[in-house]
């Protein structure tokens, strides 16, 4: 596999093909730029430094060994799109810079 983001359909018969060690970044309803920095600190237990903004977010990530990351889209009611393009492409930086991590985005 050579891309950052993978998007499969929760009824998909590809859902089965996320790695097993993927690591959950859990969701409420709302997924938005405080959301996900905080889902993302908690799911790669990042350090107490880290600064819940984007910048601070790639540093952490880019310095863990996470290779493989799932985000369950399926119970969120609602996306700020501008937040969750920020973090795709902090994901695909990271991916692009240093090979890891790649995303699979469950819809």
């Amino acid at each position: 596999m050579s891309q950052a983001i993978y998007y499969i359909d929760n009824s998909d018969a590809q859902y089965g093909s996320i790695p097993k060690q993927a690591i959950a970044i859990i969701m409420g309803e709302v997924l938005d730029k405080k959301a996900l920095l905080t889902a993302l600190g908690i799911a790669l237990s990042f350090p107490d430094y880290f600064a819940h903004n984007w910048d601070s977010a790639w540093d952490c990530l880019t310095d863990s060994d996470a290779k493989y990351l799932k985000l369950d889209l399926t119970e969120v009611e609602k996306i700020n799109t501008e937040d969750f393009n920020g973090f795709k492409s902090m994901i695909e930086d990271a991916f692009r810079d240093f090979g890891k991590p790649q995303l699979w985005v469950i819809v």
